[in-house]
């Protein structure tokens, strides 16, 4: 398996991920559309769902792969920022009342809450429709490979991805599952669009495709210690959002318990580690700024 030529470690100060995340946010102050007319509560509900104070995890981990696998140029923050618009627009959609019914999102009402459920629909569409545009307008890259940019996203989203497994959740959540049929829901919520990202990266890299395989275990493992990560939160950590949300739901942490599910996290978290270590000559970087994502959760209770 070939190696990036491009390590990590010219990104390995606090300073430079700072710098990373400060133009991911200015790039999605840019991308969102205006609020000069006050009435316009689409658009003030796009930026609130999307600028509310957040992690960034997804387009930080999209710039630092394609980085890594040598990419130059501002396709991957473009792209990473489509991303986080496909997020916030899931994240909109989990909040209704229908869904989730959630109150609180980001330490801040939900979007249905502050500007109602229509609203809110039409938010989640607009984000959608707003991210498809950016990605199919990266002109950096090849016509060819923004077809193949747009289908990721497609396929992430869909039945394949993101609605599925929210259907599943919602559907099947509440009757017993095995452990398997919990971590099939939770790849199609979380993993899929992971994998999204990853390949994401490696397209509009120059990389074979061992190095795309890598990626991929990557970013299932990835997937899986999310969702983990996610139901300890639930129970266990401040997050700015509703608390013990998946109260009487069938998950890993009902299942396994915390201590034994915060050990299954540390293992995805692992391998995870170990997938990237087989891709890039210095993963400190990027391995360390994962693992930080996932520090709430790693307080014992």
């Amino acid at each position: 398996m070939t190696t990036a030529l491009v390590a990590f470690s010219d990104l390995g100060s606090t300073d430079r991920l700072s710098q990373i995340r400060i133009s991911i946010e200015q790039r999605l102050d840019e991308l969102l559309p205006g609020t000069g007319n006050e009435r316009d509560l689409v658009a003030l509900a796009m930026r609130e769902s999307t600028l509310a104070p957040g992690k960034r995890m997804r387009p930080m981990l999209l710039m630092l792969i394609a980085s890594g696998l040598g990419h130059e140029g501002s396709a991957a923050r473009d792209l990473g920022c489509a991303v986080e618009l496909i997020h916030a627009a899931s994240l909109v959609l989990d909040d209704m009342p229908c869904m989730d019914n959630a109150s609180l999102r980001r330490g801040r009402p939900t979007v249905h809450l502050k500007f109602g459920e229509d609203v809110a629909i039409l938010t989640a569409v607009a984000l959608l429709s707003r991210a498809f545009g950016i990605i199919a307008a990266t002109r950096e890259v090849p016509p060819a490979i923004r077809s193949e940019l747009v289908e990721l996203a497609s396929n992430a989203v869909g039945m394949q991805g993101l609605v599925r497994g929210q259907f599943q959740d919602l559907r099947d959540g509440q009757q017993p599952r095995s452990p398997e049929d919990i971590a099939i829901t939770n790849n199609l919520k979380t993993g899929v669009l992971f994998g999204a990202i990853v390949d994401m990266a490696w397209l509009i890299s120059d990389s074979d495709e061992s190095t795309r395989s890598s990626l991929q275990r990557f970013a299932m493992e990835l997937g899986q210690a999310f969702q983990m990560y996610d139901d300890l939160c639930d129970v266990r950590c401040d997050t700015g959002k509703d608390s013990n949300k998946d109260r009487g739901k069938s998950t890993f942490l009902s299942i396994y318990g915390e201590q034994e599910l915060q050990a299954n996290l540390q293992m995805h978290l692992s391998n995870a580690e170990k997938e990237l270590r087989t891709v890039f000559v210095d993963a400190d970087v990027i391995a360390g700024f994962i693992v930080s994502m996932f520090k709430k959760a790693a307080v014992t209770s």
